[in-house]
């Protein structure tokens, strides 16, 4: 099927993520994600605050899509997630603004929350490329995806920026309304495995790049050590060296500042948990990388103290995403 085809049939009955709403966005119907048809961008920037080879000194070519399939309650970047923040986009503005992003000298471009959006951008990829565009493509996804979604980026996305979120199906029910994600997500991450092969690394202007394979992050959240311990046992037994392990503590309670501004969804999720208003103590995080050693898990990313601080989250101010940017 051809790219523009795909994009158009997927629109009428959407199926793109696992929640498959089969809703006619080309209509005007929202699922779950509550995006439209058409493409939102929030932000097209370079972005410094990925795993080194991502990121290097020169930034990661970051474009940041508005809407979300996942919405998990606790979410760093709700503005976008919720689809409040984010400004439609054609086709062929998006191929431009990857080749801007390739002139400002990015390592990358990095894909972030684009999966409700996957036809499309796949036809920008598409005509980057036909345009020059010669940076190696991200996917930065929740992880819950499906295989077929996985499938139809071969030849499109080089390495992908996953997140595993959850073994605890309790604490995926609770917080990200998907109680089916852990079986979801290892099926969406071996065809990740499977299509875009294990980490590979060169070397652009004098900095370690990623140029294609699987990063697997994990956020330790709040009283929740025992779910982290299972995602990194799950992942190590069952992939090993083929996937980079990034084990991340930068947990921000946003969902605190949220309700008190009167968020309605916030002060709910925040009287039903609590400790989502916390951030992970220091000993918490230690334990967790103790015991990703004691496993054997070898040369994964982990974080320093200070990450969790709001500055790390960037202003969703439409930056790079007009025409005139």
């Amino acid at each position: 099927m051809l790219v523009g085809a795909e994009n158009a049939s997927s629109m009428e009955a959407c199926r793109l993520c696992p929640r498959g709403c089969a809703v006619n966005r080309a209509a005007g119907q929202r699922g779950v994600c509550g995006a439209p048809a058409d493409l939102r961008v929030a932000r097209a920037a370079l972005h410094y605050w990925e795993e080194p080879p991502i990121s290097g000194e020169d930034g990661s070519g970051t474009i940041f899509f508005a809407h979300c399939p996942l919405r998990c309650v606790y979410c760093q970047n709700a503005d976008i997630a919720l689809g409040e923040q984010g400004r439609p986009v054609s086709v062929e503005r998006l191929a431009a603004i990857m080749g801007q992003l390739q002139e400002a000298g990015a390592l990358n471009i990095n894909c972030v929350t684009p999966t409700h959006y996957a036809p499309q951008i796949r036809q920008a990829v598409e005509r980057a490329r036909a345009d020059g565009m010669a940076l190696p493509v991200l996917w930065n996804t929740s992880g819950y995806e499906t295989v077929e979604a996985i499938e139809a980026n071969s030849g499109f996305v080089d390495g992908y920026l996953t997140d595993f979120k959850y073994v605890d199906g309790t604490l995926a029910a609770a917080y990200s309304h998907a109680a089916d994600y852990c079986d979801v997500a290892l099926a969406a991450l071996e065809a990740m495995v499977e299509t875009a092969g294990e980490p590979r690394y060169d070397e652009y202007r004098g900095q370690e790049r990623l140029t294609g394979g699987v990063v697997v992050r994990h956020l330790l959240l709040p009283g929740a050590l025992d779910n982290s311990k299972a995602v990194v046992k799950l992942l190590h037994e069952r992939f090993g060296g083929s996937v980079r392990l990034s084990l991340m503590n930068q947990y921000t309670p946003v969902i605190a500042r949220f309700a008190r501004e009167g968020r309605a969804g916030a002060r709910r999720a925040l009287e039903r948990y609590p400790q989502l208003a916390q951030t992970v103590p220091d000993d918490e995080y230690e334990a967790l990388l103790d015991y990703a050693d004691g496993l054997g898990v070898a040369d994964y990313f982990w974080q320093e103290g200070g990450a969790c601080e709001e500055s790390f989250i960037p202003a969703f101010d439409f930056t790079g995403v007009d025409e005139n940017c």
